[in-house]
């Protein structure tokens, strides 16, 4: 089982703020550091002091880590132009060493877009907007050296592209989609994702989409062992009750409703509740959402007290 931790810089995180979590994330033995793509804050948290990119922040954290693995949960759509997009990512595999993982998403928070002059079209146009950059971005890459690539479709067209730069990893970057859509997504899983992950979801759901997944992998030919299967759950982990409960109101959060729709309890539970989600769903990996960035020790805990308890 795989533990990564996943971050919000969004709410309210510097760079800083990123690498001190993503070099205790290294320290303490986890298999990667991720973070979202957003632009704006959610909900009540003040967002200061403001937004930072995701790649540009992944770039300066290959530079400074050694081990895990980097990428986001997920980059949107929206937010860039596939050829660039494919481009900035394939520089950062090669900072790294070819440590980078690629989430791709349709892009869904119409205030950030709002707020930065962004465009969000409508659901149908967005989900087409996404197929054809999924396609793009892992057909420059897979283009090899000394050809050129050319791509026509109805948003986007290329023409004789070098397809240049390649990522260090070869053919490409591990791509991961997720989500709850029931046709669209898994199709497009099935065709590019070498990971697909349910964030926030009961077991009940992501059982039900990740066969959805599983079906339409088999419809093209696709062995669907060939996918993955990941979830994100947010974290409120502690040696005891108390510490349980106060690391779940400085999220904001009840203890008690965490437990049941999180990971959240003492190390034993925290064990037995990921127990429950490899034998319901047939997961092999989890992102920890760890939204107190500041809470270093909640890393190391769960690193000591339920990493060595997981096959």
């Amino acid at each position: 089982m795989d533990l990564r931790i996943f971050t919000e810089p969004q709410q309210g995180a510097s760079y800083d703020d990123q690498l001190r979590v993503a070099k205790a994330t290294e320290d303490a033995g986890y298999d990667a550091f991720f973070r979202s793509d957003h632009y704006l804050k959610m909900g009540s948290a003040d967002g200061l002091p403001g937004p930072t990119d995701a790649w540009i922040t992944l770039a300066g954290l290959a530079r400074e880590t050694s081990r895990i693995r980097l990428g986001t949960l997920v980059t949107a759509a929206t937010f860039r132009h596939p050829g660039p997009l494919a481009i900035s990512v394939a520089q950062v595999d090669q900072m790294s060493g070819g440590r980078v993982e690629f989430g791709l998403g349709a892009g869904w928070y119409d205030a950030e877009h709002e707020a930065y002059g962004l465009t969000l079209p409508p659901l149908k146009e967005r989900f087409d907007r996404y197929a054809e950059q999924l396609e793009i971005v892992t057909g420059l890459w897979k283009t090899p050296a000394g050809e050129t690539y050319s791509f026509k479709g109805d948003y986007y067209t290329l023409s004789d592209s070098p397809a240049l730069p390649k990522p260090a990893q070869h053919p490409a970057p591990p791509v991961i989609i997720g989500g709850g859509g029931k046709k669209r997504t898994p199709e497009l899983a099935a065709r590019f994702a070498d990971e697909f992950n349910l964030p926030f979801a009961s077991q009940e759901i992501a059982s039900a989409q990740f066969a959805r997944v599983e079906a339409a992998a088999r419809e093209i030919g696709r062995d669907p062992k060939e996918i993955l299967r990941s979830v994100a759950l947010v974290i409120g982990v502690g040696r005891d009750d108390a510490e349980v409960e106060r690391r779940a109101s400085a999220i904001g959060r009840d203890a008690t409703e965490l437990k049941a729709s999180g990971l959240a309890g003492t190390p034993a539970e925290v064990v037995d509740r990921i127990g429950q989600w490899r034998e319901n769903t047939g997961i092999t990996r989890v992102y920890l959402q760890l939204l107190d960035m500041s809470d270093l020790d909640q890393i190391d805990l769960i690193a000591a007290e339920v990493a060595p308890q997981l096959d």
